[in-house]
């Protein structure tokens, strides 16, 4: 087949990598021309995952239109902020047949919009062509030919079609209806690998981080229900549980990273520039409090992360603000009427 992989960050190296080892045909886009260039001579990215040779079959282009007008299938892979302006850019030269298989993660600034709902906005003749790809994937592992599943969250027929080119003797692709779920899922634990890093930079123990994990998929199951998801199902699977513990705990996780230096007293200015990186949880802690809010949910992980990144509140307030809660049954208990 023949894919346009729109981004060159990490993950977008790495799914450009994986889908060329699959066998497709990558038109590989960077926004970048410069970059574009030396990529199509040095065949590397100079920026990501540099140790890796791109294969023959990848083609580097600053050419966004050229990159999606003959593809079967387009994989944004953009951070959210950019997400909206790729797509708007993007759209007039999408085939009328071509899929998208959104793989970025996070809510978009303002609106709060999932990835599916901001590509849905700007291609509405695509909606049953949309599908969102996520899931526990370290970019470095899966550029590596590592044991990777993820699933694919859309209307069957896309989701098939999407799961079947990405598919790969060690990438497993698995199949959702539950797009809301899917989304949610891989943006907000975003936001819990932050708290999971400040406990580990706090020299919390493996308890607390226990708990964080536990308990952010709680909270992330009530948002999801909140806004339509069928949570109970989605989020014990790959794009809940799956991403969540990964990025909680693996090494790799820019988010959780992030977190050990915020626990360790560093101040976000100084942890982002030395990062190099967009950390989506920072975006996505804020997004999501005002997502909960108009939804009439509570985050209480998610609220401590955003005081903590937006507001300067110190780890260890947020900690005794956490701890210092009601007690209240594990499980959320329905209201009547």
């Amino acid at each position: 087949m023949r894919v346009a992989v729109l981004g060159t960050g990490a993950w977008g190296t790495a799914l450009a990598i994986h889908l060329a080892r699959v066998g497709h045909q990558v038109a590989w886009w960077d926004h970048n021309a410069a970059r574009a260039t030396a990529m199509r001579r040095d065949r590397r990215n100079p920026s990501h995952l540099r140790d890796f040779e791109l294969a023959p079959n990848i083609a580097p282009t600053p050419d966004l239109a050229a990159a999606v007008g003959e593809a079967d299938i387009v994989v944004p892979v953009v951070p959210s902020h950019a997400l909206r302006e790729v797509l708007t850019r993007a759209a007039p030269d999408v085939g009328p047949a071509a899929a998208l298989a959104i793989a970025t993660k996070g809510l978009e600034d303002g609106s709060h919009m999932t990835v599916a709902e901001v590509a849905a906005s700007v291609c509405p003749s695509a909606v049953d062509r949309i599908a969102v790809l996520s899931g526990p994937s370290f970019a470095l592992e899966v550029a590596r030919g590592l044991p990777t599943a993820v699933v694919a969250a859309g209307l069957a027929p896309t989701t098939q079609r999407v799961a079947a080119a990405f598919h790969g003797d060690r990438f497993r692709v698995y199949t959702s209806e539950d797009v809301v779920g899917v989304c949610l899922g891989g943006s907000l634990k975003n936001v819990m690998a932050i708290a999971a890093g400040v406990a580990d930079g706090l020299g919390l123990g493996h308890n607390a981080i226990a708990g964080i994990i536990t308990r952010g998929l709680a909270e992330t199951g009530r948002l999801a229900t909140a806004r339509g998801g069928q949570s109970a199902l989605t989020l014990m699977g790959l794009a809940g549980l799956g991403d969540l513990v990964l990025t909680c705990t693996g090494h790799l996780s820019r988010n959780r990273r992030v977190g050990v230096a915020l626990g360790q007293g560093r101040p976000l200015s100084a942890i982002l520039e030395e990062l190099g990186e967009v950390a989506e949880g920072v975006g996505t802690a804020r997004n999501a409090v005002a997502l909960a809010e108009t939804s009439g949910v509570e985050l209480p992980i998610t609220e401590q992360v955003h005081a903590m990144l937006d507001r300067g509140r110190p780890p260890m307030i947020a900690l005794a603000a956490l701890l210092g809660r009601e007690r209240r049954a594990e499980r959320d208990v329905p209201t009547e009427g």
